[in-house]
């Protein structure tokens, strides 16, 4: 508000501002926060943003135990080169996380249909909860999986890392440190099945 003619004026800029952001948000395409994004968007966006995060953090997963195992392996052959052949394994192992994510990606992937008809507008009969459940299902199903690959891809790297320099020392150590490594390989295991389980129940309507 303003004082008489000529004086000085001052504004109310709370009002103001909470003025213009009514003012702004009236339209359909207007997101008033982070909440209405991200409950406005898509679930073929979460779905595939699902797909995206089960490959791509078990790919990260494997290619993180790979760094540590290999680079061990590489090291600790130049003093032994008799562990270079059977501390692959290792490597295996790792890279068995990246798989377990294309899998589950492949899965994904076949789950999601287009509808019927191409329209801008959904009809009013359209089964929304099943259209958001099915988004958000395949969402979570590969964020478990990437996660638990990128949890197991590291795991195996570092226990890889350890074998190959303790089998080059010792040659008896690496039967007892391939055990820990099959255990860490299981935690990827264990988050593709959750991720399948997940998913089974998400289905995209189409009509």
């Amino acid at each position: 508000t303003g004082s008489s003619l000529g004086g000085p004026k001052t504004f109310n800029f709370k009002h103001q501002t909470a003025t213009m952001s009514s003012e702004t948000c009236t339209s359909e395409y207007c997101n008033a926060g982070w909440s209405e994004v991200l409950t406005h968007m898509s679930p073929y966006g979460y779905a595939n943003f699902g797909v995206a995060f089960g490959l791509g953090l078990s790919v990260v997963g494997a290619a993180w135990g790979i760094w540590l195992t290999g680079s061990s392996l590489v090291g600790a052959a130049v003093k032994a080169p008799r562990i270079r052949s059977k501390n692959l394994i290792s490597v295996i192992f790792c890279e068995a996380t990246a798989i377990y994510g294309v899998i589950m990606a492949i899965i994904l992937t076949n789950k999601v249909d287009s509808p019927e008809s191409s329209v801008y507008y959904l009809d009013d009969d359209w089964d929304y909860a099943e259209y958001y459940y099915a988004g958000y299902g395949m969402f979570s199903a590969g964020l478990s999986v990437g996660l638990t690959n990128i949890a197991s891809g590291v795991s195996v790297g570092i226990a890889g890392s350890s074998c190959a320099i303790a089998d080059a020392q010792d040659s008896s150590l690496f039967v007892k440190i391939l055990i820990v490594e099959i255990f860490a390989s299981a935690l990827g295991i264990f988050g593709i099945i959750v991720g399948i389980i997940q998913s089974n129940s998400c289905t995209f309507p189409v009509s």
